[in-house]
């Protein structure tokens, strides 16, 4: 008997496709011979992924900062006479936006910093064999296609910490505003941070154990902000990127990340 729609997107078919995505692993011994592909994490390419996610703002302490993320489709492209008649339509993406605002609250003079927004998966619902946490031991790149007004935007990544307030971070270089480009940053290089410090001493990544995924904005400039994004993925491929965040090249560029003496952290561009 074939399995009703309903039935598929619930416990019992989460739980098999889980079995079935372990059972591929184990018959190719991706384990021992390295991943067959990439791991999507998010695709935007579907209408329904929207409901996946959820935004936030200084709104949640009383600041005026105000996000949405929306679904659009090819034809939504905000600037379609930048593609050539030659060029493939991009895909339905999400299109993070809003308004950055640093007005400081007049009720709450406990409040001295406002100005983010910011938006993340929701934790994936559970199957028989437990929490669903993304593992990306086998990967060395976290991979973006992106389409970017030039803002300073992070990468935060949630694992199954003992602090549940951990974040691990990373800038998202865009080399081409207003262009789809592809772009991949090594999952070693992401810093692990706490209410917007860099914390001491730094752990590695729990990289069996990936809860969640989004991408913030905390640079408190005020004025309108848009980020498009098609889709989130692991992957080894180098080929696949139009630029690669490496910690090792030159050049640096100073981050809103800073330590606790207040010093800021500096990333390194490709």
């Amino acid at each position: 008997m074939r399995p009703t729609e309903a039935l598929r997107k619930g416990f019992l078919g989460r739980s098999m496709d889980e079995f079935k995505r372990l059972a591929v692993v184990a018959f190719r011994a991706e384990g021992v011979k390295g991943p067959s592909g990439p791991l999507l994490l998010q695709d935007f390419r579907d209408p329904e992924s929207i409901s996946q996610c959820k935004t936030m703002t200084d709104q949640e302490i009383g600041g005026f900062s105000h996000c949405a993320l929306d679904w659009a489709s090819s034809q939504d492209s905000a600037d379609p006479s930048a593609l050539s008649p030659t060029s493939a339509q991009p895909p339905g993406h999400a299109r993070f936006h809003g308004t950055i605002s640093t007005e400081l609250p007049k009720n709450k003079p406990d409040i001295q910093r406002t100005g983010y927004a910011a938006w993340r998966t929701l934790d994936r619902p559970p199957t028989v064999f437990g929490k669903s946490l993304w593992d990306i031991d086998m990967y060395a790149y976290l991979a973006m296609r992106v389409r970017s007004d030039g803002r300073s935007y992070f990468i935060n990544l949630q694992t199954e910490s003992v602090v549940p307030t951990d974040l691990h971070q990373h800038r998202l270089f865009a080399k081409r505003p207003g262009e789809w480009e592809t772009v991949l940053v090594k999952w070693n290089d992401f810093v692990r941070t706490n209410h917007g410090f860099v914390v001491e001493p730094q752990t590695e990544l729990l990289r069996r154990k990936i809860r969640t995924v989004g991408v913030g904005l905390t640079d408190r400039v005020p004025g309108p902000f848009e980020l498009c994004i098609e889709r989130i993925w692991a992957t080894n491929d180098v080929a696949e990127a139009d630029s690669v965040m490496d910690a090792g090249e030159a050049g640096q560029t100073a981050s809103e990340l800073r330590d606790r003496q207040g010093k800021s952290i500096l990333w390194k561009e490709a």
